[in-house]
């Protein structure tokens, strides 16, 4: 009974304040307000919210709740949002028939690996429904492939660490079953499937430029073959064929970097073209278009979508630019629309 009295307690003093930051609020849209001591700014709001609940409130629903209140003073939030709760008949709550709906996420899966490092950060995350995996690579090196088995996650995942470069993007291919990433001078080729502790695949190198970004081109032809691209640090664009064969005939006598066999990057032959005049930032290829996408901050040359065979002649290619370039793109089937960011 106590702890219910002193709940009311805390839900009064609440209302009390944010029927306080409302006035505040409609005051100085109508230029009546002058500042004082008294002020409800988002720091005494939090403090004083804080002070009210204590931890049974988190910082994000606090801040959810300020930013409600400013943006619209004439549509009260419900107290109950404060501790990241909505009532079913909630007036608050918009009706499914609005454009605008507030979802809110109250429980989340996390997965995490023991063997991530400090001071580590994920440079690619890429997912594969056919399979139901998702593969992630670090900066650092570990590269992991999370494989969905009814309601569990199951993970495979090793440390590439043979030089000291670092990993600059990830993707997998579909025919040869391989997780394929990039560093700033090889290409790695894991096969994720190897009960080797330490690993089992293929590295390429060396590469002359700095390889930033790489992506699959995926092809219905089922083939024990795959396709890549990948972009540099110079501006150009590579198209690269890994097939079965070539883990047989093209390994290097310069033996084995751990479990991984080194093949010479000199014996593919990987067309490439300078598309850009800067670092080449993301590129993607889409099945639904049977075009490829790169851009760069380059502002002249910063976005490019043409077919794959540009890599290999020297056609014009249709490219447009922005101002200070694009750094990331996306195409929408549904909408048939790609949006740029820059």
């Amino acid at each position: 009974a106590l702890e219910s009295i002193d709940f009311k307690n805390a839900l009064g003093q609440f209302q009390n304040l944010v029927e306080k930051m409302i006035i505040q609020k409609t005051k100085e849209s109508s230029g009546l307000y002058t500042k004082d001591n008294d002020e409800v700014d988002y720091e005494k709001f939090f403090k004083t919210t804080r002070t009210l609940f204590g931890s049974a409130v988190k910082d994000q629903y606090i801040q959810a709740f300020f930013r409600k209140i400013i943006s619209n003073p004439n549509e009260r939030p419900e107290w109950l949002e404060i501790f990241g709760c909505f009532s079913r008949e909630s007036v608050g709550m918009p009706s499914p028939s609005k454009e605008s709906m507030v979802l809110l996420v109250s429980e989340k899966q996390q997965i995490t690996h023991s063997v991530v490092k400090r001071k580590d950060v994920i440079k690619g995350i890429v997912k594969v429904p056919l399979l139901h995996l998702t593969v992630t690579a670090s900066q650092k090196g570990l590269i992991t492939v999370f494989s969905k088995k009814r309601k569990s996650f199951f993970s495979y995942s090793f440390y590439f660490h043979q030089d000291t470069t670092w990993i600059t993007g990830c993707d997998f291919l579909p025919n040869l079953k391989y997780v394929v990433a990039v560093t700033e001078s090889t290409i790695i080729l894991w096969d994720y499937k190897s009960k080797e502790s330490e690993g089992n695949g293929f590295v390429i190198k060396p590469m002359k430029n700095c390889l930033l970004c790489v992506s699959t081109v995926t092809m219905a032809d089922n083939l024990a073959r795959d396709t890549i691209l990948m972009g540099d640090d110079k501006g150009y664009v590579y198209l690269l064929t890994i097939t079965s064969d070539d883990f047989i005939m093209k390994q290097s006598k310069a033996g084995k970097v751990t479990q991984f066999k080194v093949m010479d990057a000199e014996s593919f032959d990987m067309p490439k073209r300078k598309l850009h005049d800067d670092w080449v930032g993301k590129v993607k290829y889409f099945p639904a278009l049977k075009r490829f996408g790169s851009c760069s901050t380059d502002s002249i040359n910063s976005f490019v979508l043409d077919d794959i065979k540009r890599l290999e002649d020297h056609l014009p290619v249709k490219e447009f630019s922005v101002p200070k370039g694009v750094n990331a793109f996306t195409y929408c089937g549904k909408a048939k629309v790609i949006v740029t960011g820059g």
